[in-house]
């Protein structure tokens, strides 16, 4: 069992097939089968995607604001760069794929729907989904177009003037932070649309 979960991988493959288990299992006990031919069926599971990912991003998005950011000025100079050098820079690589991978998911669950023409203009009896959506754009463009090139640059994968630096990682910062602000009323619509909260 230790082997499992001494890799991310193995862990990851575990969990599937923990899942895969627990859908034979639920059939045997109730006779219902998944339906693997039936569109509903797919929009599910498409569906799950969006959620996973945007467990990821948001997931990621709250780590940098809730832990990194506020812990880093207490951590000695010299260990610094364990983090800026080595874990935020993969934590940034799965946080932009993971807004990159909720984004995309999410169009294809809208449209697999029928309903992404009237959540993008937000009609009548989408608007709640239609704000989520929105939200969820802004904060998809703000990490892929402006908070990952100013990291780049305060992390010192593109090399810049100090002041340059200092500038990008406040940029950064700030636009992090605003995203923050964002996924409170987006998660909000995103689950309103179908309880009827908004």
């Amino acid at each position: 069992m230790g082997a499992i979960f001494q890799s991310l991988g193995r862990t990851i493959v575990a969990g599937v097939v923990l899942l895969v288990i627990f859908i034979i299992l639920a059939g045997l006990g109730t006779g219902s089968w998944v339906r693997a031919g039936d569109h509903a069926w797919w929009a599910f599971l498409m569906r799950w995607l969006h959620v996973l990912s945007g467990v990821m991003w948001i997931g990621l998005l709250w780590y940098f604001n809730f832990v990194q950011t506020p812990s880093m000025p207490k951590i000695p100079d010299e260990q610094k760069p364990a983090v800026s050098k080595v874990i935020a820079p993969t934590a940034l690589f799965w946080f932009r794929w993971a807004a990159m991978a909720t984004l995309v998911t999410g169009v294809i669950v809208a449209w697999m729907n029928g309903y992404i023409g009237a959540a993008l203009s937000l009609q009548k009896g989408y608007h709640a989904i239609g704000l989520g959506v929105w939200l969820g754009v802004i904060m998809w463009f703000n990490v892929w177009f402006i908070i990952w090139p100013n990291q780049k640059k305060a992390l010192g994968i593109v090399q810049v003037a100090p002041e340059a630096k200092a500038a990008a990682a406040r940029m950064a910062g700030m636009t992090s932070r605003f995203n923050t602000m964002l996924s409170i009323p987006m998660l909000y619509c995103m689950v309103a649309q179908q309880n009827g909260g908004l």
